[in-house]
């Protein structure tokens, strides 16, 4: 779409809001509303938001960061390609928003605009990324006033894929799976998951950034139709921690600049993968003790990532290995050259995924430059080798503290380089305050505030 359509299109469908929406270091969806009166000028000039946003965290605590205090403004300039009318929201529409500066440039604390640089970075190495994200939720019935995790209650208590879990979120699922053909995102399946009330809907692979978008409205949809129904969806990594948690699995591919050869495969070898997807591997491998700072970056995310729990603890990779934390996914039967794909396990929907697959396509961007090896093949659960055959092979445990994981991205000067200083000083510092929140408090705490916050 562009401006034009935007504004027929709201002005056709009794559009009265349209919202403009960012993610921001403390991966919260935030944004400002613009009545269809003023949608032109708006969309041209940009609306206007303090340059403090970038500094405040998902407790709205605002971090003492140098050049985002209260002196200084940019424009939340949207994008018409990402325009959708929010079926779940009466008389409303939403597109996502780039940073600008008040010089009409990107601004360097710009997440959705670090992303559009790693994808010219990969264009400029002759690759065009196509990526899913693969979305986990857990369905609640709120009892009391909230306050305390026991007061979020799982809707059913089915077994894993089990079609009485099926039976128990049908009416909530067909409306969301209804929101989702509304607003031309398709989804690729559903199932119930193991988790009490926990669901998956992996959407549909798409070019880089749209697939991006589609994980903001994935959040967005799956938190207000369930809402409508009278329910919460959290989709917080470990909503509650005598459970399974909820992870959002990062799934891409790499095509030629056509788009038309899916430069992962390659037919004569073992697991079908092509030279470049192993380098692509070794980079990722390389750089994921800091790249966990920005996939699974959430104080509750590290509950999670524990060995043998199926969300992957080890710095491993594998063909259809679930418990490594990148899997060569096989390919659909008669189709492999074109639908195989890498899987990155440790991601959940905590992050801001603008962040993530641009720090996932750096990782791999050097492993291709550096022609890095990603080692053997586990075959097993890498949990279940023993310290020193980890060691011979290569394989590291993740940090185990979101702190631990904001220290390696620190000290990470590929990842680091690519955010910019501006970026990575600001998150840093509001993932840093978060940190230091929760470790203060205790376990009711942080639960109840990831399941309400994300």
């Amino acid at each position: 779409m562009n401006q034009e359509q935007v504004i027929n299109a709201c002005i056709q469908d009794g559009i009265r809001l349209t919202r403009f929406l960012y993610v921001d270091n403390g991966c919260t969806i935030r944004g400002k509303l613009v009545p269809t009166e003023r949608l032109s000028g708006r969309m041209a000039s940009g609306q206007g938001l303090t340059v403090a946003m970038q500094a405040m965290n998902m407790l709205d605590q605002l971090q003492a960061v140098e050049g985002m205090g209260p002196v200084g403004e940019i424009r939340l300039v949207p994008d018409p390609e990402s325009f959708v009318i929010l079926p779940y929201a009466p008389n409303s529409a939403a597109m996502m928003c780039d940073m600008i500066r008040l010089d009409k440039t990107p601004w360097d604390a710009c997440p959705r605009s670090f992303l559009k640089r790693m994808i010219a970075q990969a264009a400029a190495h002759g690759l065009t990324v196509q990526a899913a994200f693969e979305g986990e939720f857990s369905l609640f019935r709120r009892e009391g006033d909230g306050s305390d995790p026991s007061h979020y209650q799982p809707i059913d208590t089915g077994l894993c894929f089990s079609s009485t879990a099926m039976h128990a979120a049908a009416p909530v699922i067909d409306a969301i799976m209804a929101a989702f053909a509304a607003q031309n995102i398709p989804v690729d399946a559903y199932y119930p998951e193991l988790g009490h009330g926990q669901h998956e809907l992996p959407l549909r692979h798409a070019p880089a950034l749209r697939a991006a978008d589609n994980q903001i409205w994935f959040r967005e949809t799956v938190r207000s139709v369930a809402a409508n129904h009278g329910l919460v969806a959290s989709l917080a990594p470990k909503p509650k921690l005598d459970q399974a948690g909820n992870g959002c699995h990062i799934h891409w591919s790499l095509w030629d600049a056509a788009g038309e050869t899916n430069l992962l495969y390659d037919g004569a070898d073992q697991y079908l993968l092509s030279r470049l997807g192993y380098h692509f591997i070794g980079g990722l491998l390389a750089h994921l003790p800091g790249l966990l700072a920005l996939t699974t970056p959430s104080y509750n995310s590290f509950h999670r990532l524990q060995p043998h729990f199926w969300s992957s603890a080890y710095t491993a990779w594998g063909p259809d290995n679930r418990e490594a934390a990148v899997r060569v996914a096989s390919g659909a039967w008669g189709s492999e050259s074109t639908s195989i794909n890498l899987e990155l396990k440790a991601s959940d929907a905590s992050n801001n995924p603008y962040l993530a697959l641009g720090g996932l396509i750096v990782a791999g961007l050097d492993g291709i430059a550096r022609e890095l090896e990603p080692g053997a093949a586990a075959l097993i659960d890498p949990g279940n080798y023993s310290d020193a055959e980890r060691s011979q092979r290569g394989i590291r445990r993740y940090p185990t503290t979101q702190a631990e994981a904001l220290d390696a991205l620190e000290q990470d000067d590929v990842l680091m380089d690519a955010l910019g200083s501006t970026l990575a000083t600001a998150y840093l510092a509001v993932k840093r305050s978060e940190y230091a929140a929760f470790a203060a408090e205790d376990e009711a705490f942080e639960v109840r505030h990831h399941i309400e916050k994300f």
